[in-house]
């Protein structure tokens, strides 16, 4: 987490550095040097520190770890505050004050990053002593102790036959690799020991050896193991070169099986892969791996088998297997119900359903079921042996302290719910959890890809082209692991701040009201500046609906010496993130009180209805995600520039007229994602040529929805870096917009993938630019053959037609070709006959037909089961 502190320091230093805030202009150039110095310091340190959190496979924080974790907290925190104070100062003596004491800040902070960068000098090997300390005997017990260990596979049967057959399956050349994935505890040993007992394997391998690995595997240990596997008795031979020698001769001209199981790494399968000979036609080696990474790597044929979790039944088998394992049949009634809805609240996960059924096999009374049946989760952490706690926690132990920064974030969402992936990845961006210097985007996804191939964030839903993630989740188990991890406060403190109805105390609401519906004033709030946030504290789903004005999810930095948990100020200061979890029709919210939270960087309120633009916000400058919810038109005021470090600006709302923002939005560099349901953005101010850089949307990734009238030269050529765009043609004159030509100017977006365009009556395609990838249209109303014009994009994979996109009873691709088109989506439209074959789409890999009730026939080349679907 130390790691993490200091990626999120370099973020706020060199977002400094960039800004082009006039006011702050001044400030920064006269301390430029100081704080390239400052950032070339934490870098350096951060290198370091990487390197020794890589190598330190101890679960706790070593002492180094946590004086640079709270250093660097500090120091954000001092130059956070010291930068607001000065943006905040309204006379000449305030302002000359505050860079005195950012002067002075300066001096101090780069003193405490020297003083941690010596520390560090002194334990140079400190890392590498605790990886070569750490052998595999304090990880795995041997391979006879598996192999021993006695519990039959219950369900699987599919799995375990597909395993057998792969197994002893006729095959030459070289040996194959299977790989079985899944996450800890979901049953890939349990499996892999039936199967390698199995009597049909025993008489089809001349040889079968098992060696159990671990995170810090010892090439030594695992030579040895499989040596006493195939030759018996005692081995004892020490040099590793040599023991390689003995097992690739043990095993040359015989069909042998070869489990490696618990294998963490590439290295560690480059480190024995030689001492298997490749001549043996039919030989196997069987993997169990909780990263998809490592299958990958050593699987060329795919092979591979995903474990999944067990479906009810499959459950319910398990645990009664377990817990009535010496009972006679029948079970009695109630005990059976009880006992299956304990399996269902084990999520599918065989260890969980393993260790409750055995832990509840001393437990004879359908009371202590029931309380059981309540809490599963808090029952299986009771565990005295701690089974589950342990096998996930090396999950979580090998993870990088990025990844173990991102995979913490997932306990801020309600447990068991879908998380869109793309808030998420904001989310992270905003927090400073990703390197500043890298590609975010990429960064995000990369972290993203990582954890789900680890088996640790499990997809729920992908896109209908199956090539992006729309949500995922994470098992109960994990997200309890991830509370369990943020109570001990080591990257950020969660709080949950309730507002309940109370009919003892009364409270001034407009004080702190932003704009409350007339009709629907909640009696009484609770001023969260007044409130005393307790300590960590959960409160689950369906709690939080008992509630009837929401709840407030409060990230803060963890305290250090120089600030004291009982000064409410500096609690307020150390949020730097709030959520609103609640009904969506709760229609007040903080208002005085945003003022205190000078260090704010996620203000998520998406979910709470407002009437005017809480013009609070605007004091709120390090703010990175700003998310809201419109009943009303309201207006953005020009100071929106203020919000320099935004990067995500999301308004949602319905059926709102144009929203014409000032043009000093142009000065939000940093902006990234820029979201409303209808919006106009003026062309950038006159400025000249060197201040026109620093009055663009240089990284802007994503914007909607756009007035098809903000097509001109001026505007576009802001936001030609943009990847995703959305225009809604709503309230717009097309006979004037036709005149203009302005869509011919959509070529200067040449970084363009996706296109969506919707309310806009018979418009031309013919200049989109030529790198476009995904084209959505809605109420477009084309006819059908400008689709051919369409067909000419060359890089164009994904095209939706939604409601009344093209107009007509006929489409007739005649000659056109769509060369790289993968998915077709044709929605509602007045489509009677359609005359295509597989030459207009030779490379089509999936068809959706959705609710298109006036096609008669559909071509009979795209009636392959595979490619079409009906809905």
């Amino acid at each position: 987490m130390a790691y993490a502190s200091l990626i999120s320091l370099m973020t706020t230093i060199k977002s400094l550095l960039m800004t082009s805030n006039s006011p702050m202009q001044s400030l920064i150039c006269d301390h430029k040097e100081q704080l390239w110095a400052l950032h070339e310091k934490v870098s350096s340190l951060g290198v370091f520190l990487n390197n020794f959190e890589k190598n330190n496979v101890s679960e706790e924080m070593t002492y180094l770890e946590v004086q640079v974790k709270e250093v660097a907290s500090a120091i954000e925190y001092t130059i956070q505050l010291r930068v607001t104070e000065f943006e905040m100062a309204n006379t000449k003596s305030q302002n000359k004050r505050t860079r005195r004491n950012f002067h002075h800040s300066l001096q101090q902070v780069a003193v405490d990053i020297d003083r941690v960068t010596k520390e560090s000098t002194k334990i140079p090997d400190k890392g590498k002593q605790a990886s070569e300390e750490s052998l595999v005997q304090d990880f795995s017990s041997s391979a006879n102790d598996v192999l021993k260990f006695n519990n039959s596979m219950v369900g699987r049967g599919d799995q375990r036959e597909r395993l057998l057959e792969d197994l002893t399956r006729g095959y030459s050349g070289e040996p194959k690799v299977i790989p079985i994935i899944g996450m800890g505890g979901i049953g890939k040993t349990t499996l892999a020991i039936e199967v390698y007992n199995d009597a049909r394997v025993r008489s089809h391998f001349d040889v079968c050896a098992w060696a159990t690995l671990s995170q810090q595997h010892n090439v030594k240990e695992i030579l040895l193991n499989l040596l006493r596997s195939t030759k018996g008795g005692t081995i004892d031979m020490t040099d590793e070169a040599e023991l390689a020698d003995m097992l690739h001769k043990s095993l040359y001209g015989k069909r042998y099986l070869i489990v490696m199981d618990d294998i963490w790494s590439s290295k560690a399968w480059d480190d024995v892969r030689r001492c298997f000979p490749s001549q043996n036609k039919g030989s196997r080696i069987l993997l169990t791996t909780r990263n998809n990474e490592v299958a990958c790597y050593a699987n060329t044929e795919n092979l591979a088998l995903q474990m999944s979790f067990m479906d009810q039944d499959e459950s319910w088998n398990l645990f009664k297997s377990v817990a009535f394992a010496n009972e006679a049949l029948p079970l009695p009634s109630e005990f059976e119900n009880i006992g299956k809805k304990i399996a269902e609240k084990s999520h599918g996960l065989p260890l969980t359903i393993v260790v409750v059924a055995g832990l509840l096999k001393s437990k004879k009374t359908i009371e202590d079921w029931e309380s059981v049946a309540e809490d599963v989760k808090s029952f299986v952490n009771n565990d005295p042996d701690e089974q589950c706690s342990h096998v996930l926690g090396l999950s979580y132990n090998h993870l990088t302290s990025d990844l173990k920064t991102c995979l913490l974030y997932f306990g801020i969402f309600p447990e068991d719910t879908e998380i869109p992936t793309k808030h998420l990845k904001r989310f992270w961006m905003a927090e400073g959890f990703l390197n500043f210097e890298s590609d975010l985007e990429g960064e995000a996804e990369k972290c993203l890809q990582d954890l789900i191939n680890r088996c640790l964030v499990h997809v729920s839903k992908k896109s209908r082209d199956e090539t992006k993630i729309i949500s995922c989740k994470v098992h109960d188990l994990i997200y309890d692991l991830c509370l369990r991890q943020v109570q001990r406060g080591n990257l950020f403190i969660m709080n949950d701040i309730l507002f309940e109805k109370s009919d003892e105390k009364k409270a001034q609401i407009n004080d702190f009201v932003f704009d409350c519906d007339p009709n629907h004033v909640p009696s009484v709030c609770q001023s969260l500046s007044r409130h005393n946030m307790q300590p960590f504290k959960h409160w689950t789903g369906d709690k939080i609906d008992k509630f009837p004005y929401g709840l407030y999810r409060a990230l803060l930095t963890p305290g250090h010496h120089q600030l004291r948990d009982d000064d409410n100020n500096n609690l307020l200061k150390r949020t730097r993130s709030i959520f609103f979890s609640g009904h969506y029709f709760s229609t007040f919210i903080l208002k005085s009180e945003l003022t205190h939270f000078k260090l704010l960087k996620i203000l998520d309120l998406e979910h709470m209805a407002i009437y005017s633009f809480p013009l609070q916000i605007l004091s709120l400058i390090w703010l990175r995600y700003l998310a809201l919810c419109c009943l009303k038109n309201f207006d953005i005021p020009p100071e929106i520039c203020r919000l320099w470090n935004l990067q995500t600006f999301i308004v949602r709302g319905y059926t709102l007229p144009y929203k014409t923002f000032p043009e000093q939005i142009w000065g939000l560099r940093q902006l990234r994602y820029l979201k409303l349901q209808n919006f106009h953005l003026p062309n950038q101010p006159s400025v000249s040529v060197d201040k026109a850089r620093h009055m663009s949307f240089s990284n802007i990734q994503s914007i909607s929805y756009l007035s098809p009238l903000c097509c001109t030269k001026e505007v576009l050529s802001g936001i030609q870096n943009v990847k995703k765009i959305g225009f809604n043609g709503d309230q717009v004159d097309y006979e004037s917009f036709q005149k203009s030509g302005h869509f011919n100017n959509l070529v200067i977006l040449q970084q363009l993938e996706s296109l969506s365009v919707r309310n806009m009556y018979d418009w031309s395609l013919v200049t989109i630019p030529t790198t476009l990838k995904k084209l959505k249209l809605f109420r477009t109303y084309l006819s059908w053959s400008y689709l051919d014009i369409i067909a000419e994009l060359p890089n164009l994979e994904v095209l939706k037609l939604m409601f009344n996109a093209c107009r007509g009873k006929e489409w007739d691709p005649n000659v056109s070709v769509f060369t790289q088109l993968k998915l077709l989506l044709i929605e509602v439209n007045s489509l009677k006959s359609w005359k295509a074959t597989n030459d207009n789409f030779p490379v089509l890999e999936r068809l959706v037909l959705r609710s298109c009730y006036r096609l008669k026939e559909i071509p009979i080349e795209f009636a392959d089961i595979n490619t079409l679907q009906l809905i």
